[in-house]
């Protein structure tokens, strides 16, 4: 296991609505600040990927007021963790997207928008790590469509175009090298093989539009979980980082389930929120950890510590790439 010297740590947490609204202006919600004071500042992220910023992001068009509150909830977060932080626009549904980087870390950072028909734009950020200061690492959080299988289908496929990235430089030894690494909620379950979550009965299910929004009927009047999202990355050569801990490095634990604690009729545990990073990428993962955090989310928090070292090492292609589904067990 690397030094904390060594460690570049990513994380990941789908914090539930925000944290809530303020009860007046100015006064920032007991469970935002418990969430930003309680989990993520002591875990001192480098890398950080956050859904439902329902409060610290706003349309363009909504009331002077409105974007005040969200500024000043966004400026928050960013002086209480020490991170600059970037947001996404406001997509179909008001949870948008955001993502935190750690300024000494990196040594730069460069948004990039989306403005296609997502649910929740992802939040695009191109870095740099000082040691591989020519290779783009292309890293998104993203938040996919929580009652429209075909949409996560579409907004999965939308971010291939960050994977591709790594494809095209990767062919071409002109070309400079690329990374990518995608974090967030896919709102859809991992495929089954080697998972420790047990697969939905959905035939128990007794909320049945949610079970129309996650599974899908098969022929024989049968449901199955919507696991397309999963696949789509995985065919594209990308890996779960749980995986990889849990396969390779024997933590079992890192495939504990992020969500479903609190929400009857709707199947029980499930590990939706989850990170997808590039075949040479993963390999600098060294542990994987679920945070449970109860009376603050309805998700868990994931965290995942790389080695700075090894993974400059990859950036560079230093090792070789693992194949695609190789984690799939």
């Amino acid at each position: 296991m690397s030094t904390k010297e060594d460690r570049i740590r990513l994380m990941l947490w789908n914090l539930e609505n925000d944290g809530g609204p303020e009860s007046e202006p100015g006064v920032l919600p007991a469970r935002w600040r418990r969430a930003y004071e309680e989990v993520l500042k002591p875990q001192q992220p480098d890398w950080l990927a956050m859904q439902e910023l329902k409060y610290s992001q706003t349309r363009p068009a909504a009331p002077l007021v409105e974007k005040r509150a969200a500024n000043r909830r966004f400026k928050a977060a960013q002086e209480t963790l020490g991170m600059r932080g970037f947001r996404a626009e406001v997509g179909q549904r008001a949870n948008p997207t955001g993502l935190f980087i750690r300024e000494s870390v990196f040594s730069s950072a460069l948004q990039r928008h989306h403005r296609v028909g997502h649910s929740a734009p992802p939040t695009h950020v191109e870095l740099r790590l000082p040691e591989a200061p020519t290779v783009a690492i292309h890293t998104a959080s993203f938040h996919h469509a929580y009652c429209n299988p075909a949409q996560r289908c579409s907004e999965a496929m939308d971010l291939t175009e960050l994977v591709d990235k790594v494809k095209a430089h990767n062919t071409d030894p002109a070309q400079k090298h690329a990374a990518c690494w995608l974090f967030g909620d896919t709102n859809s379950y991992p495929v089954p093989a080697g998972e420790q979550v047990p697969p939905i009965d959905w035939s128990a299910v007794t909320d049945i539009v949610h079970r129309r929004h996650r599974a899908i009927k098969q022929l024989d009047g049968t449901w199955v979980s919507c696991t397309e999202v999963d696949e789509i990355m995985l065919d594209c050569g990308m890996h779960d980082p749980a995986r990889w801990a849990a396969h390779r490095l024997g933590q079992i634990s890192a495939l504990a389930a992020t969500a479903g604690h609190a929400a009857p009729g709707q199947g029980g545990l499930r590990r939706i929120d989850r990170g997808c990073m590039d075949a040479w990428s993963v390999q600098a993962v060294e542990r994987v950890t679920v945070l449970k955090t109860d009376g603050i989310s309805n998700h868990n928090a994931i965290i995942v510590d790389c080695s700075r070292r090894k993974l400059a090492e990859l950036l560079h292609r230093r090792i070789g790439p693992i194949a695609p589904w190789s984690l799939v067990v």
